[in-house]
């Protein structure tokens, strides 16, 4: 197995573990005149101990890790493919700490080899095998790193030694990063660490937008892809899911010499059904998996009717529309509280505010006001614009009940929208029901306590053009409902 070149990466996944079989297992890779010659080579340093060496031994332990890769009463040794060195053991300390080495030796011991080949181990793993079955049980002697401790792993895994397992794990789970989660989580998967699994889920979950960019994402099994897309509180819009599904099937298919989309359809298998293409907006789906060829044109006319008809009307579509929610969510209010008047009236315009903020975050919605004096639903159409570009990171047609008092009322888009530090945008909402209340002296710059998630400073302006004249100083859109 390649050792892993960098503090950040572990070593690819490791093939499936059988009960080792080294019953009078042949020694391939040397011949017996190149073991003969190495049998009559000087003995290392430590491969006697000196006289009444028990003496300065005060423990069982201490006496046990005394003989811990050392010729002393060896009666077994261990060859590997990626060294030239035999590495001594004891069959009864071997035994007491694994089963299956208890198994290993107590089958047909006679007919053993006294030599035994483990060609799927690194040296290094094997000698931390070796140090933790002796009673050494530190993470820095047994050399648990971020490039060793999948090897290790492996090796404790092999044998059945469930405490370097345990050693490996934590060690694991206390290093998890963005970086590494995803390659880890593959790891995971792999020796059945559930908890581990799930610990990498929630930092992917956490840093999605950034996971779904590093190359590691390309490398991931299906199974793995799957877990990802599964995800109720995955942190990334949809479209971003979509166009990381794509590259990742391109990217298994780069073999070959063209890429169909029949080819990208299949490669996804039962990942393009965990894809929520109603969460898009009808201009993303339009622009890019509509377009694609990679669905059929039953499941593109499905979604286009799911955008088009009434809400609950439609039921044919397959996929599912159930929206990713996972960071904790704040609101910001503009206007101070009790700053509130009422009469403001709607003309088929959008009410529209531009504000920036100082920190990378999600937008959820907004919080509006309703009616005067008595319940009433509205129908509401609110927009996120990047103001620069033009471009609509986001809409959503709904309703929402206001109840007659001065009040807001949430109203959300279909997932977070991501907006960038120091960036301007647009908040829009254009409602249709009678006069509602409206917000008066409005602040210009507002800090937001977040606890633990640390503050927010956001900035609000004029936003020119059509705004049913909504400004800085009054009007609707009081709240800005955002995540972190």
């Amino acid at each position: 197995m390649p050792k892993a070149n960098s503090s950040l990466s572990y070593t690819s996944a490791h093939p499936p573990i059988p009960l080792p079989d080294h019953h009078n297992h042949p020694v391939t890779r040397r011949s017996s005149t190149v073991l003969s010659e190495a049998s009559s080579l000087p003995p290392p340093a430590n491969a006697f101990l000196p006289f009444n060496w028990q003496a300065s031994k005060f423990s069982l332990n201490d006496r046990i890790s005394a003989l811990c890769l050392n010729e002393y009463m060896a009666d077994v040794h261990f060859e590997l493919n990626d060294s030239d060195e035999l590495i001594p053991a004891h069959k009864f300390v071997l035994s007491v700490g694994s089963c299956v080495f208890e198994a290993m030796f107590q089958r047909n011991n006679e007919s053993l080899s006294s030599i035994i080949h483990v060609p799927d181990m690194e040296t290094y793993a094997f000698r931390a095998l070796l140090r933790f079955l002796y009673g050494d049980y530190n993470t820095p002697s047994l050399s648990i790193t971020h490039d060793t401790v999948m090897s290790i792993l492996y090796g404790a895994k092999k044998y059945c030694v469930l405490g370097l397992e345990r050693l490996c794990v934590d060690f694991l789970k206390k290093n998890i990063s963005i970086e590494n989660a995803l390659i880890l989580l593959s790891q995971a998967r792999l020796f059945d660490e559930a908890q581990l699994a799930a610990q990498c889920l929630e930092v992917i979950d956490k840093n999605a937008m950034y996971a779904l960019q590093t190359p590691e994402l390309l490398d991931i099994d299906l199974d793995t892809l799957m877990a990802i897309l599964k995800r109720d509180t995955l942190g990334v819009r949809e479209v971003k899911l979509w166009q990381t599904c794509v590259a990742w099937a391109k990217n298994k298919l780069s073999n070959h010499q063209s890429i169909t989309s029949d080819m990208i359809r299949q490669t996804l298998g039962g990942a393009l059904k965990l894809i929520r293409f109603p969460l898009m907006s009808q201009e993303e789906f339009a622009q890019g998996p509509a377009q694609s060829g990679i669905l059929t044109d039953k499941e593109i006319i499905s979604i286009f009717l799911y955008f088009n008809l009434p809400s609950k009307s439609y039921k044919l579509c397959d996929f599912d529309d159930e929206p990713r929610s996972t960071f904790k969510e704040y609101i910001v209010n503009r206007f101070r509280e009790g700053e509130v008047e009422h009469r403001w009236s709607y003309s088929d315009a959008f009410d529209r505010i531009r504000f920036k903020c100082d920190r990378r975050l999600l937008i959820a919605g907004y919080g509006l006001y309703g009616s005067i004096r008595e319940p009433f639903e509205y129908n509401v159409h609110i927009q996120l614009h990047h103001l620069d570009s033009g471009r609509i990171l986001g809409e959503n047609e709904t309703t929402f009940m206001a109840d007659g008092s001065s009040a807001t009322f949430r109203v959300s888009f279909k997932e977070p929208l991501e907006i960038q530090q120091g960036e301007y945008y647009v908040a829009s909402a254009k409602l249709k029901g009678p006069d509602s209340f409206y917000g008066i002296n409005g602040l210009r710059r507002i800090t937001h306590d977040c606890g633990l998630d640390g503050k927010v400073t956001f900035h609000f302006a004029y936003a020119s053009g059509e705004n049913n004249g909504s400004n800085v100083d009054d009007g609707q859109i009081p709240e800005i409902i955002f995540c972190l």
